[in-house]
């Protein structure tokens, strides 16, 4: 299976990706004018975080499902608070913002959702 191959050197990469580009200081990017547009990306982030780690936890550590939901859920939502955390003490051109927090911890959350729900409509091939 090529996903077990790959899913931990892609959830390790993604998770420092995400920590870099939360952390440095990002000037001129294009205003894409959608409002809310900051916790969109926040909660689209978060929600591809869970789901690799939610995968790397299942296929590369075998943790049970749901203790592998649960691990990347919790990981995801502590990840992010800590991100905004040292944002707000550790730089001068980010700030802590709560609701960034709070996006990131939604898309965890949905992620869980998904697949939680995903495999229990399962249908076997007959």
């Amino acid at each position: 299976m090529v996903l077990k191959k790959v899913i931990l050197v892609a959830t390790i990469s993604y998770t420092i990706f995400l920590a870099v580009v939360s952390l440095i200081k990002l000037d001129n990017l294009p205003d894409i004018n959608v409002s809310f547009g900051d916790k969109i990306f926040h909660f689209g982030a978060y929600a591809v975080l869970a789901f690799l780690w939610f995968y790397t936890f299942l296929l590369q550590f075998k943790v049970a499902f749901k203790k592998a939901i649960f691990g990347a859920v919790i990981f995801s939502i502590l990840f992010g608070i800590i991100l905004e955390v040292l944002q707000g003490s550790m730089t001068a051109y980010r700030a802590l913002d709560v609701y960034d927090a709070l996006a990131n911890s939604l898309g965890a959350l949905l992620a869980s959702l998904v697949i939680w729900f995903t495999k229990s409509f399962h249908v076997k091939n007959i």
